[in-house]
């Protein structure tokens, strides 16, 4: 996972020294571990939610609960992939309680929002675009919004952790609470859907490269 640009103290000190500062009783120290991850914990909340409100709702809480199991995870190697994983599991639970509250929400198709959900353009990468393809991507991008919300919510955060922001299967499964075989299995099961539902935008095209499924 790449690092936000920010100040010039969120660049200089650690995630274990502002742990440490947080843990002493510096507030401001959290900051730190805020500014530094929370585009990319944003990303993610947004991938697998779909939408922004509920990804906003998934970083404060994630930044929130990981404040207050702070000490749980002094001693542990990387704060990123901590609040990464804390992140992924509420995001999992804020889509299946939002599907109870309102499925027809999740058949709402979004454009993509500042840049963070531009993988449909790089499925179909093109250095001087013309207004086709341009309306071409846009469409792609609502279809993938859309194929996105039929997968479950295991799926769904699967595939998004796995060839979107490019996390190991053992981490995935830890966050599905399942083993690498089965959470293999929601991986390529989650795949074969995109893959169908994507077809027609995505024909001539290498599929596994396309989809980002190579291995």
């Amino acid at each position: 996972m790449t690092q936000s640009a920010a100040g010039p103290e969120v660049q200089t000190v650690s995630d274990a020294i502002a742990v440490e500062r947080t843990l002493a009783g510096e507030r401001e120290a959290y900051r730190v571990l805020v500014e530094r991850h929370s585009r990319n914990v944003y990303r993610l909340a947004y991938r697998i939610t779909g939408n922004r409100h509920d990804a906003e709702e998934v970083v404060q809480e994630a930044f929130l609960r990981a404040y207050q199991k702070l000490r749980q995870f002094a001693g542990q190697a990387n704060f990123g992939t901590w609040v990464y994983r804390i992140a992924a599991n509420y995001a999992i639970d804020r889509i299946r309680q939002r599907s109870s509250e309102d499925s027809r929400r999740q058949t709402q198709s979004r454009a993509p929002e500042g840049g963070l959900d531009a993988d449909p353009v790089a499925i179909a990468p093109d250095p001087a675009p013309s207004p086709e393809r341009l309306a071409q991507s846009a469409q792609l991008g609502a279809k993938m919004q859309e194929a996105l919300a039929t997968l479950t919510p295991a799926e769904r955060t699967a595939i998004v952790m796995r060839h979107w922001e490019g996390c190991a299967i053992e981490e995935i499964a830890a966050v599905l609470k399942s083993n690498t075989n089965a959470t293999k299995n929601t991986v390529f099961r989650a795949v074969a859907k995109l893959r169908k539902a994507l077809e027609p935008f995505v024909a001539g095209r290498p599929a596994a490269r396309a989809m980002g499924t190579e291995s």
